[in-house]
């Protein structure tokens, strides 16, 4: 049985601790502080760390990887196309990995950096989406463009609507403040927003997500639907855009809101 808990790190990140309860072993996505990791290594004592999994090269993410691995010998795994500190295992799109005995998938979802990945856990219905899908929201195109960030979403999307999004940042509520202008008049975006308002005063995480509801209130998911296209016509102009060219005007539009 493998549990899945959240350190924070940083003032917003997320440390995703999978733990396999029965044999005392775990495995940590995106250590960008190693400090999270080891306070929780140290008040569970007999616990071994087995595995770093990686997303993408940010020091936010990666930071921790070289104090976690030298303490622990845990295996590193990251995407091949990316300078990654420390990495054993170079993944590319297509690849199959075992950790904690659970197989996963991996993809290339290029568009926050180029050689970003995420991990499909398909049989649990699990993913780990770094800094791609957010929670109401997708990650800056800070190497990539608008149309592999696109595609990329586009593969994300197609997960069953029972995937549990795993992302790495608490943006969860300045997403949905974005997407309640986006589509004001969607109901399930007020609902989730004033939801996850009670849940950050309380100071209750607001992930994992799932995809079903990332499908009816993410606006960079719902770049084809007619009130989405219909605010992007308000706010630039009338024109007869693809649900690429929404996206990008969608992502310009989040960068200045």
């Amino acid at each position: 049985m493998i549990k899945i808990d959240a350190l924070p790190a940083f003032t917003d990140n997320y440390i995703w601790l999978l733990q396999d309860l029965d044999k005392r072993r775990c495995a940590v996505v995106d250590p960008g502080d190693a400090a999270p990791v080891e306070a929780w290594l140290a008040a569970n004592p007999g616990w071994l760390l087995s595995d770093i999994l990686i997303t993408h090269h940010h020091f936010d993410h990666v930071g921790g990887i070289e104090r976690l691995k030298a303490a622990t010998g845990a295996r590193v795994l990251g995407p091949a196309n990316e300078k990654i500190p420390g990495r054993d295992v170079a993944l590319n799109d297509g690849d199959k990995i075992e950790v904690l005995g659970y197989h996963f998938d991996i993809i290339e979802v290029a568009g926050h950096t180029l050689g970003h990945i995420a991990y499909i856990q398909p049989d649990q219905h699990w993913l780990f989406s770094g800094d791609t899908l957010f929670a109401g929201g997708c990650g800056r195109l800070f190497e990539g463009t608008a149309e592999q960030m696109y595609a990329s979403l586009s593969r994300l999307v197609a997960l069953p609507e029972q995937t549990q999004v795993f992302c790495t940042h608490e943006y969860t509520l300045s997403n949905l403040r974005f997407a309640a202008a986006v589509e004001p008049e969607n109901p399930e975006i007020s609902q989730r927003l004033e939801q996850v308002r009670q849940w950050r005063e309380i100071g209750q995480i607001s992930l994992p997500s799932c995809m079903a509801l990332e499908r009816a209130t993410n606006p960079f998911l719902r770049s084809a639907q007619p009130a989405v296209i219909a605010r992007i016509a308000e706010r630039d102009g009338p024109g007869n855009r693809s649900p690429v060219q929404v996206f990008a005007a969608l992502r310009t539009w989040k960068n200045h809101f």
